[in-house]
């Protein structure tokens, strides 16, 4: 009987492109964009307990416990299935927050991902991802746990495979609320959309853009400087800047290579410019699969997929 699960990973994602195409009556934005994994990622450890109690033993500075999005993932999942059993988590936390990175959406995936193999469920990955969705528009994708065209509020996903690729990323000192970006006036929200047909082809994925970028850079200056640093380093290396860009609604961005070694070349630029002491850069692989796609739902172990 499994008693405890350590170490699961929790990846984070970059929006290769993320185009605003519209806007519901409810106010929620109809986006596109492409959803690719990548090997930075945050670690969960969860341990059951027997007095149903949800705990999270590394609350996150500045969020609040009840709000904390693998509690709320804890307890829905509760809610929903009805189990009887509780589950002290801890998370080890390397994606940074307010990055566009999709952090608490991954680890609130992977904590219902998780409980789904420790408390027995056997619920089907379509079922997790409504669930998912309940918390946040993210989630899903995460639970669908492959690299992705997505559509609607980001729900909507369809596979759409990418050539490997190596990315350099770099974070800014400071985060973005996400909030302030949809709400601002001058974001544009009726980008013509350019379809899922092709993207898998080259860096075709790369003709698209942000659309939250400039609104970003309005706000946070910083960012934009953030992006400029990283283009300077990336051309004075002989390489290709033209499709370095934003990831989400910031402040993370990123630049992608053909090879890792380039990759870390950038990161080691970026370290040797002045002020760099203020951000944190890393180089990154794309995943083409989230790990825990088929080990949270394998048939071995008695947990549905679907």
């Amino acid at each position: 009987m499994i008693t405890a699960l350590r170490n699961l990973p929790a990846p984070a994602k970059l929006n290769l492109f993320l185009h605003v195409t519209g806007r519901r009556p409810d106010g929620y934005h109809l986006l596109e964009t492409v959803f690719q994994l990548i090997d930075l990622a945050d670690r969960i450890d969860l341990e059951q307990r027997n007095d149903g109690a949800i705990v999270l033993e590394t609350p996150l500075k500045g969020v609040a416990v009840e709000q904390d999005l693998t509690v709320r993932a804890a307890r829905r999942l509760a809610q929903f299935s009805g189990c009887s059993q509780g589950v002290t988590i801890r998370i080890d936390k390397h994606i940074p927050m307010g990055g566009g990175l999709g952090g608490g959406s991954s680890d609130a995936a992977t904590v219902l991902m998780g409980l789904n193999r420790l408390w027995g469920l056997s619920l089907t990955r379509r079922t997790l991802m409504r669930i998912g969705l309940e918390l946040g528009a993210d989630v899903p994708f995460f639970i669908f746990g492959r690299t992705a065209y997505a559509t609607g509020i980001g729900e909507r996903l369809q596979i759409c495979p990418q050539p490997r690729r190596a990315f350099a990323l770099l974070a800014p000192a400071t985060g973005v609320a996400t909030a302030g970006v949809f709400s601002a006036p001058e974001l544009t929200r009726d980008t013509k959309p350019i379809k899922i047909i092709g993207l898998s082809r080259g860096n075709r994925v790369f003709s698209g853009r942000n659309d939250l970028q400039d609104v970003v850079f309005g706000l946070q200056p910083g960012v934009k400087a953030s992006l400029s640093l990283l283009c300077e380093v990336t051309q004075a290396l002989g390489l290709d800047a033209s499709h370095a860009r934003m990831t989400g609604s910031g402040s993370c961005v990123f630049v992608p290579v053909e090879q890792v070694c380039q990759a870390e070349s950038i990161v080691r630029g970026v370290g040797a410019m002045p002020g760099a002491h203020s951000m944190r850069v890393w180089s990154v692989r794309s995943l083409e699969t989230h790990p825990l796609r088929e080990w949270a739902l394998s048939a071995r172990h008695g947990i549905r997929s679907g």
